[in-house]
């Protein structure tokens, strides 16, 4: 890598260096995983299911610690990488070749990034914590998990409402509302189930 850095031989010399991405993550204390995918899932395949890279950078909240995953040259990011992403990017290509070399795709990627991370967060919209997500998604399991229907539908449909949470951008105050009408729904099933 060194000797095709050219005029970024620095930015190698620096580069830090970890096992795995949950090692990075938690040590660099990243608040939004996105993980680019060349080759994005059919509508079952819930962790794949992309947006374009400009829907990505301008709703992106530009204050939080972002990291953006880049597969291997040959395969990609592995299922178990995109798993842990809270949302995936992909560039529309050409469908008869539609992976992009990984500097190329990076290029795409970040232009769009650094065209728009000037025009946001409007003050008052910024976008809800990694925290009030999680919390949000919580809530929502606790809720799934009160349904009478099959684990596997259950690991599903907590998947969707993670995408959709995550493609939305959701703000926190919406996050906070959100989370305060699950949070009553919850109480009033247990409420339910009490009498």
């Amino acid at each position: 890598a060194y000797y095709q850095a050219m005029h970024a031989k620095e930015t190698v010399e620096n580069a830090e260096i970890y096992d795995t991405v949950e090692e990075f993550v938690k040590d660099k204390q990243i608040d939004f995983i996105i993980g680019s995918t060349g080759a994005p899932g059919g509508s079952y395949n819930l962790s794949r299911i992309p947006i374009k890279p400009e829907e990505l950078a301008k709703s992106m909240n530009y204050n939080d610690k972002i990291a953006i995953l880049f597969g291997r040259e040959g395969n990609g990011l592995t299922n178990a990488e995109i798993e842990m992403c809270d949302i995936t990017v992909s560039i529309p290509t050409d469908p008869s070749y539609p992976i992009m070399n990984i500097s190329h795709a990076a290029a795409v990627i970040l232009y769009e990034v650094f065209k728009n991370r000037n025009n946001y967060p409007v003050e008052g919209l910024e976008e809800s914590t990694a925290l009030e997500k999680e919390y949000l998604i919580s809530d929502m399991e606790k809720l799934i998990n009160t349904l009478s229907i099959p684990d596997h539908k259950k690991k599903n449909g907590l998947k969707v409402f993670k995408n959709i949470i995550n493609r939305a951008f959701i703000t926190g105050r919406e996050a906070h509302t959100f989370k305060g009408i699950l949070r009553r729904l919850n109480n009033k099933i247990e409420e339910n189930d009490k009498e």
